[in-house]
């Protein structure tokens, strides 16, 4: 999984790995990164309970938002361009409605997604963040399609973390669209010891192309108006911006 031998904090450490077994040097730089990310968590969390001014409310929604992606990006395989390679997962219902999940202790919504192992191909990798994240299992899920290529993001500069090694500029993702054919109460967020979600709701299919953090806004815009068509839906009319005219 690891492209080269470094823990969370970007230091060397192959004398512990030479004492671990492959799947047990993952699940403790998982760990690692994991205990980076919630620190930062806990700490622009603060700044969300306490009253701020619209702008540093904002400020540190982004931070928290892009914490455990770049963490969590150090430990992972990286592509030579610096980008992870990612699944995106759309989960719909027989009303055309997505699936839209809450990240844990964060006023911070998205779509499930994860990492490719690698070991895996995108499609393992679905399903195994199906059951992670979702407790769904394959049975429970029919897949309808999946975005031609990968689509890219990067994150901010400023939460580029050039102590890493690779150095991760964003991710490339491949977006999977499934349909729910088990009940919905059979969505499970605390499948893990560590859910990535604490609540999750019905929305519709174009609603999280407007709420996502910033910085993925692009990418679900073209996941969702690709992958439209396998739901019947149409995609929608660019906005038009204001005050320009054509």
């Amino acid at each position: 999984m690891l492209r080269r031998e470094f823990c969370a904090s970007g230091r060397r450490d192959s004398g512990v790995r030479n004492r671990l077994n492959r799947g047990e040097w993952r699940r403790a730089v998982s760990a690692s990164a994991r205990g980076l990310a919630e620190s930062s968590i806990r700490r622009y969390g603060r700044k969300l309970s306490s009253p701020a001014v619209p702008a540093a409310r904002h400020r540190a929604e982004m931070q928290i938002g892009v914490a455990a992606t770049s963490l969590v990006a150090c430990c992972t395989v990286i592509d030579p361009d610096g980008y992870r390679p990612n699944v995106g997962i759309i989960v719909a219902n027989d009303c055309r409605q997505v699936l839209w999940a809450r990240r844990i202790g964060q006023n911070a919504w998205q779509f499930p997604q994860g990492g490719i192992q690698r070991d895996e191909s995108p499609r393992q990798a679905l399903f195994r963040e199906l059951h992670e994240e979702l407790g769904l299992g394959e049975a429970e899920v029919e897949v309808l399609g999946h975005t031609s290529r990968w689509l890219r993001y990067d994150l901010p500069k400023r939460f580029v973390r050039r102590n890493c090694h690779p150095v991760c500029v964003g991710q490339k993702q491949v977006w999977f669209l499934l349909k729910l054919c088990a009940s919905e109460h059979n969505v499970c967020l605390d499948t893990f010891e560590k859910p990535e979600f604490d609540h999750w709701k019905w929305v519709s299919y174009w609603r999280p192309q407007h709420e996502v953090i910033f910085f993925k806004r692009r990418v679900y815009r073209q996941a969702l108006e690709e992958l439209a068509p396998l739901l019947g839906l149409r995609p929608r009319p660019r906005r038009r911006r204001s005050g320009y005219s054509v």
